[in-house]
């Protein structure tokens, strides 16, 4: 399917985002990238997976407004993290960042991510949800993570992928890639579907 995917259409991340890069690179599939310049602010009454399909689908058609291929295949994501009620985006500095992991030592979270499908006018958004426990980190071990590592473009302030991951996951219930920043599975899955019925609409 990926193949044929990268036949047919000119498919753009809309997504500086170097891990969904990296995802997208490993599943296979051939893009170019357009990151996506957004206002990412939201009401704190909306619902966790409300935020990621906005925001997602906010990118999309922005990268959209700016390309010239109204049939290309535009892929957007958004990634947050609800720890109880709170969601927690990027943080904006280190001393957010450092709060950010203090909050989530020792306790269970969700990481969600949305991602949002473009093409032509067709614009589809879904998330997925992943719980996280982590084991208690010190002040000592955040200190060392937020001096040694990159934390202010990941949602919660850590990544699965590096030193955090590696050593401070108890368990994780769900997609890994999700916590990663795309749901590859559910990513294939969708743009599956939606071939089918672009093809089957042409026959």
């Amino acid at each position: 399917m990926i193949q044929k995917l990268n036949k047919k259409y000119k498919i753009i991340l809309a997504s500086g985002s170097p891990r969904r890069k990296e995802l997208m690179q490993k599943a296979g599939y051939n893009f170019e990238i357009h990151s996506a310049d957004v206002d990412e602010s939201f009401s704190i009454k909306m619902k966790a997976e409300a935020v990621v399909s906005m925001l997602s689908k906010k990118k999309a058609i922005a990268v959209a407004e700016r390309i010239d291929d109204a049939q290309a295949l535009i892929i957007a994501a958004d990634t947050i993290v609800v720890n109880e009620t709170e969601i927690l985006g990027k943080p904006a500095n280190l001393e957010a960042a450092k709060k950010m992991l203090q909050k989530l030592s020792n306790t269970s979270h969700q990481v969600i991510t949305g991602f949002c499908i473009k093409l032509g006018n067709t614009i589809e958004t879904y998330s997925a949800n992943t719980t996280v426990v982590l084991n208690q980190i010190s002040i000592t071990e955040i200190e060392h993570y937020c001096n040694n590592y990159e934390v202010l473009d990941k949602a919660g302030a850590y990544g699965i992928q590096d030193w955090i991951g590696l050593n401070k996951i108890k368990t994780i219930n769900g997609c890994y890639y999700n916590v990663m920043g795309l749901p590859l599975s559910l990513l294939y899955t969708k743009l599956e579907k939606l071939l089918s019925i672009k093809n089957s609409t042409l026959a």
